[in-house]
C-alpha cells in the first residue's frame, strides 16, 4: 500500500514518549521478535554453508548449493535460455512497476513491508538474469567442449586401441560409458558468494511474498472494503504480480529449497519491525499498519500471531517446491537421469571405427 492512496489510521499519540515504550506491552513484542531473531541465528550459524559439518556427506548438508543451479533448469530438456528470457521480463516488468510507483506516491512508500518485499524480488529478478547470462555462457562453452573432447578421445581410441572383438559389445558398461561422456560427469563446482546470495533472497521472497499477499488479501483488504476503499491498479498489482513470477521462476528454476532458511525470512521480517520501532521511537508518526501500533493492549497477540504466520507462508512454496519435485520425478522425461547418445556422437564413435580399421588392416581380415 503507498502513503498517499492508502487509508491512513490515526496517529498513535506519544510515540516519542518513554512511558508508550517502557511497559509491559511492548516487553512482550520485544520477546516476540528477539526470538524470531535467536531462532533465525541458530539455524544460520548449524547448517549455513558447503560444510558445516567436517565429515557429512552430501545429503547431509542441507546448505550446500552448486554453482550451475542458480541459473540450470529443473529439466534438461529446458534450455537455460528460456530461464534467462522468462527473468528478464519478471524483472523489467517489476522494476517498470516500482518505478510507476515512486513516481506516483513518492519515496514514502518504502514506509511499508509491501515496498521492501517488492524491491527485494526485483532485486532478485535482476541478479538471477545476470546469473542466467553468466549460465548461458557456461553451457554454449561446455556443450562445444563436450562436442570437440568427445570427438578427440573417439579418434585417439580408434588410432591406438586394439580391436577387442564380441567380448567389447557385450560389456554391460559400454553404454554407460558412451552416455557418461566427458563433461556429463565431473566434479560439480561449489556456488560462490553470489550464488548464495541468490539462494538467500530466493528464500526470503518465498515467506515475504506470502505473507505481505496473505495479510493484505485475507486481514487489510476486509478492512479497507468495509470502508468503501477503492483499489487501484497499482494496489493489485504490488500484491499479485511478485508472487506469479515468483511461483513462474520456482516452477523452472533448479534451486534447492532446505527448511532452515527460514531463518533469513525471520530476519527480513524483524528487521522491518526494528525498523518501524526507531521511526516512530524519534518521529510521531502513525503507524503503516494498524496490528503493528503498540499502544493497543491486543498488541502482543497481533505481533505474536505475525510471527506465527510466516511458518504457513513459508510453508506454502515448500509445498509448492516438493509437488513440482514429485511431478518431475513421476513424469515422462526423469531429471537427472543418463544422457541419451546424440547423433554427433555416433557420428565420431563410427569415424573412429573407421580410422582404427585403416590403422589396423589386419584386424579386419
Amino acid at each position: 500500500m503507498s502513503a498517499s492512496t492508502s487509508w491512513e489510521p490515526t496517529m498513535a499519540v506519544g510515540t516519542t514518549s518513554a512511558s508508550y515504550w517502557l511497559n509491559w506491552r511492548v516487553l512482550l513484542c520485544s520477546i516476540w521478535v528477539l526470538a524470531c531473531m535467536v531462532v533465525a541465528s541458530i539455524l544460520i550459524w548449524r547448517y549455513e554453508g558447503p560444510g558445516h559439518r567436517p565429515h557429512s556427506t552430501e545429503k547431509q548438508r542441507e546448505g550446500l548449493l552448486y554453482d550451475d543451479e542458480a541459473w540450470r533448469p529443473c529439466l534438461k530438456e529446458i534450455h537455460p535460455a528460456w530461464l534467462l528470457a522468462f527473468r528478464l521480463v519478471s524483472f523489467f516488468v517489476l522494476l517498470g512497476l516500482l518505478i510507476v510507483i515512486i513516481i506516483v506516491d513518492g519515496g514514502s512508500i518504502f514506509f511499508y513491508y509491501t515496498q521492501w518485499t517488492f524491491v527485494l524480488v526485483t532485486c532478485y529478478f535482476g541478479l538471477g538474469s545476470l546469473l542466467s547470462i553468466y549460465g548461458c555462457h557456461q553451457y554454449l562453452s561446455k556443450e562445444q567442449g563436450d562436442g570437440a573432447d568427445f570427438l578427440r578421445s573417439e579418434l585417439e581410441r580408434g588410432m591406438y586401441l586394439p580391436s577387442t572383438g564380441r567380448s567389447s559389445n557385450s560389456n554391460p558398461n559400454s553404454h554407460n560409458k558412451m552416455a557418461n561422456s566427458p563433461g556429463l560427469n565431473e566434479e560439480r563446482e561449489i556456488a560462490g558468494f553470489w550464488g548464495y546470495i541468490f539462494q538467500v533472497i530466493y528464500q526470503t521472497n518465498a515467506g515475504a511474498v506470502m505473507l505481505t499477499d496473505c495479510v493484505f488479501w485475507f486481514i487489510i483488504f476486509p478492512f479497507l472494503t468495509i470502508r468503501d476503499y477503492d483499489l487501484n491498479f497499482l494496489l493489485v498489482g504490488m500484491h499479485s504480480v511478485n508472487a506469479v513470477f515468483l511461483l513462474g521462476d520456482t516452477a523452472l528454476n533448479s534451486l534447492r529449497f532446505p527448511w532452515f532458511r527460514i531463518a533469513y525470512f525471520f530476519l527480513w521480517t524483524s528487521t522491518y519491525v526494528i525498523f518501524q520501532w526507531i521511526i516512530h521511537a524519534c518521529v510521531p508518526i502513525w503507524w503503516p499498519y494498524p496490528f503493528l501500533d503498540l499502544s493497543s493492549s491486543r498488541a502482543p497477540l497481533w505481533y505474536l500471531l505475525v510471527a506465527l504466520m510466516q511458518i504457513p507462508c513459508y510453508a506454502k512454496l515448500i509445498f509448492v517446491v516438493l509437488s513440482l519435485e514429485l511431478s518431475t520425478r513421476t513424469g515422462a522425461v526423469p531429471d537427472k537421469i543418463e544422457e541419451p547418445v546424440s547423433q554427433a556422437q555416433l557420428g565420431a564413435f563410427f569415424a573412429g571405427m573407421t580410422i582404427r580399421a585403416n590403422a589396423f588392416p589386419e584386424a579386419t581380415q
